[in-house]
């Protein structure tokens, strides 16, 4: 993932963290057009540090 779609994966999780992968996933590919699956949404929220 570029550092910019971790930036917007960030700043999203941020925002809500009560969204669940699936519904940040829809969220980034309608308001960014990032193409991203579900295991790296995980995948990138644990490398964030961000297990909630």
């Amino acid at each position: 993932m570029t550092e910019q779609g971790q930036r917007m994966l960030k700043h999203t999780v941020q925002r809500s963290h009560q969204l669940s992968a699936k519904s940040i996933v829809k969220n980034l590919q309608t308001s960014c057009g990032l193409q991203i699956s579900t295991k790296a949404v995980h995948r990138e929220c644990h490398g964030i540090h961000f297990h909630g």
